[in-house]
């Protein structure tokens, strides 16, 4: 393995839905807690199934070393993510982290707006603990499919968030449209130096377009099949504008907008 990951014992404390399709697992990991930097990702060991030899790739949304824990916000949405969901409290299993790199403060930074699109909220909720911990000021913009799939708002409200701009697709929630509509509303009124997403690539390609064209940095967190989770096997490539690849797990996943070819 690669400087810095390790493997990590973990027990389950809880593991509960939070929304629609979304749960919500809380890990005992006192190491992994203490390792553990906003925007990067751990690779979890499911047990339940000796065919399947692949540990899956999740972000957190806070690591906490006081209390020796990690919280990951996870959608189910297949066999690996569906075993997680059925982990009771006090089984165990094995995680390896800290992979990947994590968001950076940007230097002189003195506000930020955060976009998070879907299950991209949950590294974008560890980003807005880690401004709220450098004193940096942010503003918030959360979508999601229809209310009952929301999560996060009033978290990132809790840590001290400015404003929280809520989409969802059908309106069932917060406004009607897109996270792009919201975000260029606040860049056209904000004087933000910089903006991070995590979202459908859609969503953040447009937000990246977004920030260019107001000349506000950008910082994306990318989501590829990260197969072994320290750049190994290859299967985790980005595109970059320069004609070249970068290892998402590896170099990523957190990516200035203008280095990626969207």
């Amino acid at each position: 393995m690669t400087a810095g990951l390790d493997v990590h014992d973990f027990t389950v404390v809880s593991n509960e839905p939070v929304a629609d399709g979304l749960m919500r697992v809380v890990l005992s990991s006192p190491e992994l807690a203490s390792a553990l930097r906003g925007g990067q990702f751990v690779n979890v060991a499911v047990p339940g199934d000796a065919s399947q030899i692949l540990r899956i790739p999740l972000s957190f949304s806070c690591a906490d070393p006081e209390a020796g824990t990690v919280e990951i916000v996870y959608a189910v949405v297949g066999d690996g993510t569906r075993r997680l969901a059925a982990m009771a409290a006090g089984e165990r299993s094995t995680a390896v982290g800290p992979c990947g790199n994590p968001w950076p403060v940007v230097e002189g930074a003195r506000r930020a707006c955060v976009v998070a699109g879907g299950v991209g909220v949950t590294p974008i909720v560890a980003c807005a603990r880690m401004l709220s911990g450098a004193g940096v000021a942010f503003d918030a913009v959360v979508g999601a499919q229809t209310a009952g799939k929301l999560w996060g708002a009033d978290v990132l409200s809790g840590l001290g968030a400015g404003a929280v701009a809520v989409t969802t697709d059908d309106g069932s929630a917060g406004r009607r449209g897109f996270t792009t509509d919201a975000l260029a509303e606040l860049l056209a009124s904000g004087d933000y130096d910089v903006v991070y997403t995590c979202g459908p690539e859609v969503m953040m390609a447009g937000v990246a377009r977004l920030c260019r064209d107001a000349k506000v940095a950008c910082l994306v967190s990318m989501e590829r099949m990260m197969c072994c989770g320290f750049g190994a096997c290859g299967t985790c490539n980005v595109a970059m504008a320069d004609g070249t690849y970068k290892s998402c797990c590896k170099d990523g996943p957190v990516f200035d907008a203008e280095e990626v070819a969207w």
